[in-house]
């Protein structure tokens, strides 16, 4: 993993999102099947048609290790665009997550893999293998555009884009962020008078 993903690793998505002005959230509606993931890596960008899988399979197949499939299937929720299947394949080949625009299928056993999903939600009805669309391309997924390369970082409280020209930027000033909101939560949390002082900072500004 690369040092600079492993460094948003330990960063939450608040902080991350605060330092880009909450301009790169995906929709909140897109959550973690599980509150216990957390999720950092580069993005393989998938775009398919409603109901249309079989491009995902050739995704899965490029994939790097480490890879987050982020799947611009358009926001639909009647048709799972992959069960525990297709989702322990990407597993096993190397992929360290998947972010779907859209609903899954078989959640009990994919809760076993112990895989990071972010979905929409889930659907009975499963998708196509006609093989239209495309990968490496720029998508839109929950509303946010997301590019090749991208680092995407999901938890409990959501999923952020980090485009690859603002990494580093982003970067710092996440972790200086962490810094003065760890701090700040040591020298106020439990403490009435400081706590009193602090409301009473922010309030005079």
């Amino acid at each position: 993993m690369e040092p600079i993903i492993k460094a948003f690793m330990n960063i939450p998505t608040t902080c991350i999102s605060d330092c880009m002005n909450g301009l790169n959230n995906m929709d909140p509606a897109i959550k973690t099947l599980e509150e216990g993931y957390k999720m950092a890596g580069r993005a393989l960008t998938v775009k398919i048609p409603v109901g249309d899988n079989l491009v995902l399979l050739k995704a899965i197949r490029e994939a790097k290790s480490g890879d987050v499939l982020v799947i611009d299937t358009k926001g639909d929720q009647y048709r799972a665009i992959a069960g525990d299947f297709i989702i322990g394949m990407a597993q096993t080949l190397g992929a360290h997550a998947f972010v779907v625009d859209g609903v899954i299928r078989d959640i009990v056993d994919i809760k076993k893999l112990n895989f990071p999903v972010f979905a929409r939600g889930a659907a009975v009805a499963s998708s196509a293998n006609v093989g239209a669309g495309e990968i490496n391309i720029s998508i839109s997924c929950g509303g946010t555009a997301v590019n090749p390369g991208d680092i995407i970082v999901g938890d409990a409280n959501g999923v952020v884009v980090i485009p690859q020209a603002l990494e580093q930027e982003v970067l710092d000033k996440a972790l200086a962020k962490l810094k003065k909101d760890e701090k700040r939560e040591k020298e106020v949390s439990g403490n009435a008078e400081a706590i009193k002082k602090y409301i009473d900072q922010m309030i005079s500004k």
